[in-house]
């Protein structure tokens, strides 16, 4: 069976703050009383008060309050809820000179969300936030140089964002910045110094980060070459819902490299990719088709489904980190 191949990526997504990222301390922190449903989703182990007291508080000026209610409006959590509403609410919360906010607000201008996309203020608000050290603001900018988005598109630019980012301990900078090594964009391509970097993103959780120090594993570029432990990251990245992963996952199943060889699970892994839109693993599909029985196939398709009943939940607390 040949072998699923596809190129390494960098996130490219501009992605939210939910208080406090990574373990970074936002400035001017005040009283945190977390919304209970975005506590929930985004794994926040502060205190959880009702709705209604939430609320309250960010009538009362609350910058942390404020940014709860715009990200639970963003996500849609609820019928009151808007992107037009996150606005308000990340814009009241920037202006009291919150960082998180100030990064929110920025990718609802870079993405028009509630909005006209204006990347002049996106700009604005993120350089406001990375005055302020906060991490997940040099991981945008990154994004924005990388991308040409708003700025003239500068690697050199990028690659000095996230490594700033990374510095600060953000793991999606970090991911980006084993990214710019691993294709030696900016700087001198460093397969070891990339899986080091993506290491580190794996390491705190981040899956885009786990695919990829697994495909250094499953290469052996950086790394030893080391089936066992591609398996291990890959299934971490696939049960967070990222579809490369679960394509390279269900690879490994149907070769037997580093699980015992089991074409049912290789399929069901494989399905879920595809039920997320990913289809890159229609070849290996087929493929296993010859091998199993219509029972089987069913059966697969049944845990592909289960697996991907988590995916809102999933991609929300990506969304909101």
């Amino acid at each position: 069976m040949r072998e699923v191949s596809f190129r390494i990526v960098a996130a490219m997504a501009f992605v939210l703050a939910g208080g406090i990222a990574w373990g970074q301390r936002a400035p001017q922190e005040q009283e945190q009383c977390s919304l209970a449903v975005v506590s929930r989703l985004v794994e926040n182990h502060k205190a959880v008060c009702a709705s209604g007291v939430v609320e309250e508080m960010a009538r009362r000026g609350h910058a942390f309050q404020q940014n709860q209610l715009g990200i639970a409006s963003v996500l849609a959590i609820g019928p009151d809820y808007s992107p037009k509403e996150a606005l308000d609410w990340f814009e009241k919360a920037a202006q009291r000179g919150y960082a998180p906010a100030e990064v929110n607000l920025a990718v609802m201008y870079i993405n028009g969300w509630g909005t006209e996309v204006n990347y002049g203020k996106a700009l604005n608000w993120l350089q406001a936030a990375a005055a302020q050290h906060f991490a997940r603001a040099y991981y945008n900018l990154g994004i924005l140089y990388l991308e040409g988005q708003g700025v003239r598109q500068d690697n050199g630019e990028a690659f000095r964002w996230f490594q700033k980012g990374a510095e600060g301990g953000d793991s999606s900078a970090e991911t980006n910045l084993g990214y710019m090594y691993d294709q030696g964009l900016a700087c001198e391509r460093n397969a070891a110094t990339a899986a080091a970097w993506y290491r580190k993103a794996a390491e705190a959780g981040n899956p885009l980060g786990e695919n990829n120090l697994a495909d250094m594993y499953l290469r052996g570029a950086g790394v030893a070459q080391d089936n066992a432990a591609a398996f291990v990251w890959f299934q971490k990245a696939a049960l967070q819902g990222h579809t490369g992963a679960q394509i390279k996952l269900g690879y490994l199943y149907a070769e037997g490299r580093g699980p015992k060889k089991d074409p049912e699970t290789a399929y069901a892994w494989i399905s879920a990719a595809g039920m997320g839109g990913d289809a890159r693993g229609r070849e290996l599909l087929h493929s296993l088709e010859s091998v199993l029985t219509a029972e089987q196939i069913a059966e697969a398709r049944e845990r592909a489904g289960k697996l991907r009943q988590r995916e809102a939940q999933l991609s929300a607390r990506a969304f909101a980190q």
